[in-house]
């Protein structure tokens, strides 16, 4: 097993619900792939020197998952409810501990 970030951006074309998401998060509990994830607030970008790179404003939130590889964690998309509302997810794996 191996540990994903899905990454929700800002571009549905319709809006998600709360009861979408409750679904979507029993499923992803009951399957045991849940491992925690939050919406995302506004925020700075910051460089040490030189200008930093524009701040990603469709960014909105992160779903952490556990599944088998890649494929797996991609086949967890269904049911979000940005992906069902036309929006991107992101699917992205996390190093190991």
């Amino acid at each position: 097993m191996a540990d994903f970030i899905l990454l929700m951006h800002r571009d549905q074309t319709r809006a998600e619900t709360d009861e979408a998401w409750g679904e979507y998060f029993g499923k992803l509990r009951s399957r045991g792939a849940f491992q925690g994830g939050s919406s995302i607030g506004d925020g700075v970008a910051l460089r040490k020197s030189g200008a930093p790179a524009p701040l990603t404003q469709q960014l909105v939130g992160f779903i952490r998952v556990r599944a088998d590889d890649l494929a797996d964690a991609q086949g967890l998309v269904a049911g979000n409810p940005v992906y069902e509302a036309g929006g991107t997810v992101e699917v992205r794996e996390l190093p190991p501990d």
